[in-house]
């Protein structure tokens, strides 16, 4: 297939997910975004916006194999990626797979688990493997996290860890719909749509057709003057009075992973400064800790990487 037909198919995903949540393209497109550029995604929103239907209708869009971890307070490593387990048959400790070793891992309320057991999925999203015992164990391909936490409830809750949040490509925040997406949605719901029942929904593109597209994406070509401006972005984010912790070298090969997958979505030959700023603020507003002052003034960091863009010069 040529990049025309493999764009078209990924598109094609989109209309299918549409069939079951409404009002959500950006984070629609924000899942597809972070497939092609081969990483995970954090979901925060409010309950009740469908983060969690937004995600099983994406997998069964991608006819990909889905498991869902419910993270809760008691939950073990060894849930999430597997543990050793002694078979008296054989008088020797096998390897019991976790929920973890599937094509998609639906990681609900991440961040209701102590950081023991987040820390469960580092190996996972970076290395793509689990080790145990000291065998390597590797995961499917494709490999995928979607992550969702609520931002209003603190009362047991664990905050995610820098390490934890590096390891997202992107983190999108579902919002509310607009009113005629929710007249949409109770409409839907009237007519008897069964949000557990996603049997409509059929996969729309092929495993090799998505790894053909994830090469497509990431032989987007970027000129040195984009490159020098992503390193510009990154840097001034490290100057802003405001921050206490700006990005790292990793947050910019992120930003222009996610920029050439946004770029190879909409048809274009290259990366331009457009694509760069487009991708920024879902890309890095994880990345960033404000100064204490900053946070208590209600800086947020969404703003601040705003004016990093206004003020930072754009190449011609």
């Amino acid at each position: 297939m040529n990049d025309t037909e493999l764009r078209e198919a990924m598109n094609r995903v989109r209309l299918e997910v549409g069939k079951a949540v409404v009002g959500q393209d950006g984070a629609v497109t924000g899942l597809l975004i972070a497939l092609l550029a081969q990483g995970h995604v954090l979901l925060e929103g409010v309950p009740g916006v469908a983060k969690t239907l937004l995600v099983r209708a994406f997998s069964r869009s991608l006819g990909l194999e889905t498991k869902r971890i419910q993270f809760t307070p008691d939950l073990m490593p060894g849930d999430v990626s597997g543990s050793l387990v002694y078979d008296a048959r054989t008088g020797e400790f096998e390897f019991r797979e976790g929920p973890v070793f599937t094509n998609i891992v639906l990681a609900d309320e991440i961040n209701r688990t102590p950081p023991k057991t987040q820390a469960a999925l580092l190996e996972a999203m970076e290395e793509r493997q689990v080790s145990t015992d000291g065998v390597s164990r590797p995961l499917p391909d494709p490999f995928f996290v979607a992550a969702t936490q609520n931002p209003i409830e603190h009362e047991g809750t664990y905050t995610l860890p820098e390490a934890q949040l590096d390891r997202f490509l992107l983190k999108l925040l579902i919002d509310v719909p607009a009113r005629d997406a929710e007249l949409d949605v109770l409409r839907r719901h009237a007519r008897g749509f069964r949000p557990r029942d996603l049997g409509e929904l059929t996969p729309v593109v092929t495993v090799p057709e998505l790894h053909a597209a994830q090469r497509s994406a990431s032989s987007v070509d970027a000129s040195d003057d984009v490159i020098a401006y992503i390193v510009d972005l990154a840097r001034a984010t490290r100057q802003s009075p405001s921050v206490q912790l700006g990005v790292s070298p990793r947050a910019a090969t992120s930003l222009l992973a996610t920029a050439k997958a946004w770029a190879w979505l909409v048809g274009s030959p290259g990366i331009t400064p457009d694509h760069v700023q487009t991708m920024l603020v879902p890309t890095w507003r994880h990345r960033i800790r404000l100064r204490p002052e900053a946070e208590l003034e209600g800086v947020s960091v969404d703003a601040i990487l705003s004016s990093v863009v206004q003020q930072t010069p754009v190449p011609l």
